[in-house]
This record gives structure tokens, sequence and C-alpha cells, in this order.
């Protein structure tokens, strides 16, 4: 090695064992500066031989390697003098080039690095918050009263997110899930509003609430047996919000008892008739049923057909007359004088006499008329105080004659009717004493004071076998 070479090689030396450092300037290598020299393109040699360039990429070195090397062209020289070869750089100054390229950018790194730092910060922290705000955002299906829709929402919960959609609910509407739950995105939430239904079920009316669209949903919701049944609508009716009334009859077992036979029908009639008629059955004339014909048919009842046959009949019959009392002082008390004698009235009534299955009914009236009114009947009673004594017979004993003659019996008659009373007096008798009417009819003081009298006037002779009595 000559001692330029060497001398070259110890100027390259020593800028290596500066380091990159940015003050630190090159002495000119032969007048010339390294840093002024054209760029050459990639694999392509200048006036310098070909060196390694540590910054190829990896897949151009491999391609490198395949390739042959370029042949320079050959340097032509004239005859008065050649051309001086051109200066060759000393062994390693490519990679020590390379090195110092290094140096700088990492120089210039370190500052961009600082400079970028504040900005890298900023961005971090705009990313953490769009994280956040996107993990809040959640894709929620809500179904509305059977219409679907996919939307975004930051709602927590099914509570919020009705809330924030302006979907109003009531006490019978129902939301799945349960009001407060919370909310991930992918979940469903469905609302669907209640609806009234006036529903009669075979006569039975009540007023019920079900979230289903259609008559044949409600009916199933509500646990109703349709099959065979009447409806007052289509089963395929829509239910709106407002509502609607819904008659079923549902299908009954019923049996049909007509002339020694029964029938059983599957029907969903309204009425007992309809039911009859069903079973093929023919009401006439005053034919009904055992129970009434307008009467809704129970599930397994047993309705019995009455075949009837009837006539009229007129009957005449007495109407009871009254007894009207007026008082009269003339009488004695306890005396009742029959001034008017009462007439019995006149009814004509019809009677309804029936046959059912060939069984005789108690008569029934159909019709009432009076033919002649009842007449009253006119009593006197005496007001007039009895006498206390009669002179001449008080002292004797009237009881005993009276127990001979009546038994004691105020009210007694003989067999033959001509006399009566205590003391068996005859009417002629008793009105020539004074007396009224009929002597058992009259009291007993008013019977013992005529008797007292006639004794007076006949003494016991009036009564020829109790007369001994009077004395005894």
């Amino acid at each position: 090695m000559s001692s330029s070479q060497y001398s070259q090689n110890s100027q390259y030396e020593t800028y290596e064992e500066h380091g990159p450092d940015p003050a630190y300037q090159p002495p000119e290598y032969g007048g010339f500066d390294v840093h002024s020299a054209q760029t050459l393109a990639y694999g392509v040699s200048g006036v310098f031989p070909a060196y390694d360039d540590t910054y190829r990429p990896a897949y151009e070195v491999a391609q490198a390697a395949e390739a042959p090397e370029p042949v320079l062209p050959r340097q032509v020289g004239s005859a008065a003098g050649e051309a001086t070869p051109a200066p060759v750089a000393p062994a390693g100054a490519g990679r020590r080039a390379a090195r110092r390229r290094k140096a700088r950018y990492a120089v210039r790194s370190d500052g961009s690095m600082r400079r970028l730092l504040p900005q890298a910060l900023v961005v971090a922290f705009l990313a953490g918050g769009t994280t956040a705000f996107v993990a809040k955002d959640k894709a929620i299906e809500l179904s509305v009263d059977g219409k679907p829709r996919t939307l975004h929402t930051f709602a927590d919960d099914v509570t919020e997110l009705l809330a924030h959609e302006g979907v109003e609910v009531g006490a019978h509407d129902v939301i799945a899930p349960a009001p407060g739950t919370a909310l991930a995105s992918g979940d469903e939430v469905a609302v669907r509003y209640g609806r009234p239904v006036r529903l009669t079920i075979d006569g039975h009316r009540r007023e019920v609430w079900t979230t289903a669209h259609t008559v044949q949903e409600a009916l199933e919701q509500l646990g109703v047996r349709a099959q065979g049944a009447y409806m007052s609508v289509s089963r395929s009716q829509p239910i709106g919000r407002t509502g609607l009334a819904l008659d079923v009859r549902t299908e009954r077992s019923v049996t049909i008892m007509a002339d020694g036979h029964a029938r059983t029908v599957r029907t969903n009639a309204a009425t007992v008739r309809e039911a009859v008629e069903e079973a093929g059955i023919s009401l006439h004339g005053q034919d009904t049923t055992s129970v009434p014909g307008d009467s809704f048919p129970r599930d397994g009842q047993t309705v019995t057909v009455l075949r009837v046959t009837g006539t009229k009949e007129v009957r005449e019959e007495a109407i009871p007359f009254k007894t009207e009392r007026t008082e009269d002082s003339a009488l004695f008390k306890g005396t009742e004088v029959v001034e008017r004698a009462g007439r019995p009235g006149l009814r004509r009534v019809t009677y309804a006499l029936r046959t059912v299955n060939g069984v005789k009914q108690k008569p029934r009236t159909t019709d009432s008329e009076v033919v002649r009114e009842p007449r009253p009947e006119v009593v006197k009673v005496g007001t007039k105080p009895l006498p206390t004594s009669v002179r001449g017979a008080d002292d004797l004993n009237w009881k005993g004659l009276a127990a001979c003659e009546s038994g004691g019996r105020t009210h007694a008659v003989d067999p033959s009717g001509t006399y009566g009373g205590l003391y068996q007096l005859d009417s002629r008798t008793w009105h020539s004493l004074g007396g009224s009417g009929r002597p058992q009819d009259a009291s007993a003081g008013e019977q013992t004071l005529r008797a007292k009298k006639l004794y007076v006037r006949r003494g016991s002779s009036p009564w020829p076998h109790c007369g001994v009595r009077l004395h005894g």
C-alpha cells in the first residue's frame, strides 16, 4: 500500500473514530469533496469501483447476487498520452459512508420524535375517546306491535330505550324483556299493545285484554276452545287498538228426549229450541220443553219434549156473601137478630184441562166471569142491658133445669129442630117473651131471663119432665 493510499485510509479511519458528530467535517479526499459526488442510479458503477450498499432491501440483494457483475466500459486513450485512470476508493469506504448516513439519520429522527410526541398523545387520547363512544352505541332490534326495525341507541336499559323512541306503554301492554332490563348490542326488544275485548262465551260476558292482532290469536291466547264453535266475527278479523265485541258459542253435547227416544247432538245453538230443531224434532200445537225454549243449552244437558193435549171446561161457582152487623138498643146485650138474610153470588170459571205425555195435569184457570154479585147479610146486635132479676123466679134452680133440658148447652137444638137453647123453647114462645130470632142464638143470660118470665106466667108447666128440678 502506498503512502498516499495509507494517508487516505488514515483520514477515513479518523472520521470513523469521531463517530456521528455533526460538528465534525471530514477532510477533502485528494482535493475532492466526497459529499458533492454525483448520486448514481442503483446498480450502476461510476468512477469508483462498485461496493455493497447496506441499505439495499433483502429481495434486491438476492437479485443482485444472481445477476452477473456489470462489465465496465473499456478506457480508450490517444497515442500522445493515455488518460489517467480515475482514483479508486480504498477498501471499506462504502461501509463507512453508509455508517455516516445512518448517524445523520438517527440525529434527525431523534429531533423529529421529540416534535411528534405531543401530537401522538393527542391522537391517542382522541382514539381512546372514540373507542368509548363506539362502545356505548348499541344496535337494537325494536318491534312495536309487530313492526320491527333496527336502530342504534345509547340507552342503558329497556325503559330508557322506549323513552328515547317515544313509545308509550300502558298497564295492559306487554314488554319483553321487562322494563329496566340492561341492554347490549344485538338485543331484541318487543312491545305488544293490549286491546280490550268484550267476550261473551256461552252466554257469560266478561271484559278481557289481549295483545293478539287477530280473533284467532286472541282465542288461542285466552284458551278458548274454538273447534266447532260459532263466532260473531271471522277468525281472521283484525283487532284494532279500540278492541271489539266477540260472541262465542262453543260446541256442546245435548240430549233430547222425545216420544220415548233419546237423541244426542253436538251443537253450538243459542237456544234450546234451536237444539231441538237440530235434533230433527218438531213441536206442534201446545207442545213444549222441560226447560224454557229460549234458554241457553248447556253441555251435557238433557231436554225433554212434552207432548201436550188439552180441552176447556166451564164451571159455575158460588161467591160467599158477607155479614153486616148493626147495633140495636131495643135488644138485650148478647142478642143478635138477622134482619136480612144473605145470598151467595155466582161466578162462571173456565178451566184448561191438559194431558202431558199421557198424564192428566191439575186444571188451570184460564178465565173467570161474575154472573151474579153476592148480597150481604144484615144482623142486628143488641145493646140493651139485661135486667138483673125477675120477681118470684130468682131463687129457683135454673142451672138444674138447663142441665135436664139441654145438658147445659146454650146452642142445643132438639132432633125435630123445633126447640132450642138452654131451656128448649120454641120460636113462638120465645118471641112472645120479647125475644128476637131463635132462642139458641141468644146469650145464656137472655135465655135465663126469658125462661124466668115464662115461669112467672105459666109456672113449671112448659117443662113437664124437668120442671121439678127448679125446686130441687
